[in-house]
């Protein structure tokens, strides 16, 4: 009954069962194993230290658990763009052989497997006294990654990892003319901020060899969690981003890119104002510096829902989704209906202002809950992805229409000069 009123239901199928039904009981049963042996392992500890030994695992694999789930919904993003009108290859400026939703999936897939297999033994080898083994496990996990992602080798997609790594160099030092890829990916940089600060650390104790110990929660540790690195990462993709957009003025001279580095430049003062709470007295904290925190954490916070709306969606995309080329259920059910519109405009609200929450100093010891949220924050980044690339779509559209428009008509003086409009 339910397939007979909606007859593409199976396009949906397709996105939740890519894999055939045998990968996916094995992925549900190698994730029950995972968590029966890791939940094992926590409880073997005594009370008193598994708190502290949970939250230094969790630093080493939360980051990329949530490169994996921005890899899965980008590859949603993919898959969604196939089956519209939105042309996201030109979007891009992508060649021929670009990863396909599929492939995107793939990479989320393994990742997905790898990490919490290496968290489990983690857990495992560190609860039955393996200590050395168990600090060897998040090392060998971040090489690995770091090795096939810097390979020169002519595998595990190299031209994807080639554009990847270049648009990173671009992003890094923007000495040349930006691109909408660049500034695209230094958005979503944006986002991932929290997830480079704990890359930070994680790599931080692992050159120090503090893996496996609980000393790194002390002040005075050096990778500590007062450490003077961990708001430097934190500004750094913001600092990109505000070059960005100079550079952009630079070549344009359109006054909206000095504004929109202006709205970067807003985060730079919640970042450091939270991190002061670590360096002065909690009077002076609580009397001066966290009510300056809030109120640039209201500025920005603000400033920014502003600029998604007006600018990188223009507010009149709002009142549509792109169309379907081939319309199903679902697409119908986002079409033109006006729940989308208040969900996009009250969601992106919210999470805009819990940015303060997970990214502030002062907050990040409540590990879990600022997982939680910068894991929506990663999901606000994946509605924001349709937004952005459709109404960069419907620029690159109109303006190619106008220039064909322009070819197409005669100027006036051909009109003038053409005999069959004259009569002698």
């Amino acid at each position: 009954l339910l397939i007979s009123h909606l007859p593409d239901l199976h396009l949906f199928l397709k996105l939740l069962m890519s894999m055939s039904l045998f990968q996916v009981i094995l992925f549900l049963l190698w994730g029950l194993c995972c968590c029966k042996i890791g939940w094992d392992s926590v409880m073997r500890m005594s009370v008193d230290l598994r708190d502290l030994f949970l939250y230094e695992a969790f630093l080493y694999y939360n980051p990329l658990l949530l490169v994996a789930l921005m890899i899965w919904l980008w590859g949603v993003n993919l898959w969604v763009f196939a089956q519209s009108s939105v042309n996201y290859a030109k979007v891009f400026d992508l060649s021929q052989t670009h990863l396909s939703h599929r492939e995107i999936w793939r990479c989320a897939t393994w990742l997905t497997l790898v990490v919490p297999t290496s968290m489990t033994a983690y857990l495992y080898l560190y609860s039955h006294g393996e200590v050395s083994l168990a600090a060897s496990q998040p090392v060998l996990l971040y090489a690995i990654l770091l090795m096939i992602l810097l390979s020169p080798f002519d595998m595990f997609y190299l031209s994807s990892r080639f554009f990847f790594l270049r648009t990173m160099w671009r992003i890094a030092l923007p000495l040349q003319a930006i691109t909408f890829p660049d500034f695209f990916m230094a958005d979503i940089f944006t986002s991932m901020s929290k997830v480079f600060s704990d890359l930070e650390r994680s790599g931080c104790r692992m050159v120090h060899r503090q893996v496996a110990t609980i000393a790194w929660f002390e002040a005075d540790s050096i990778c500590g969690s007062h450490s003077v690195a961990i708001p430097l990462v934190l500004v750094l993709p913001y600092l990109c981003r505000f070059f960005q957009c100079l550079r952009q003025y630079k070549d344009t001279k359109e006054k909206t890119c000095l504004l929109n580095a202006l709205k970067y430049s807003t985060a730079v003062p919640v970042i450091f104002l939270s991190a002061l709470k670590y360096h002065v007295f909690p009077d002076v904290w609580i009397s001066f510096y966290r009510p300056l925190w809030l109120i640039s954490s209201v500025v920005n916070s603000l400033y920014s829902f502003y600029w998604d709306i007006k600018r990188d969606w223009d507010l009149s995309i709002l009142t549509r989704i792109f169309m379907f080329k081939n319309p199903s259920a679902w697409s119908n059910l986002l079409y033109g209906r006006s729940w989308v519109f208040y969900w996009v405009l009250g969601s992106n609200l919210i999470l805009r202002c819990t940015w303060t929450y997970k990214l502030s100093a002062h907050l990040r010891h409540n590990y879990l809950t600022v997982f939680a949220i910068t894991a929506l924050e990663v999901v606000r980044r994946f509605q924001w992805v349709f937004f952005r690339v459709e109404n960069e779509w419907n620029k690159m559209t109109a303006k190619q229409n106008f220039e064909m428009s322009s070819d197409v008509m005669p100027s006036e003086s051909d009109r003038l000069l053409d005999s069959n409009s004259h009569k002698v």
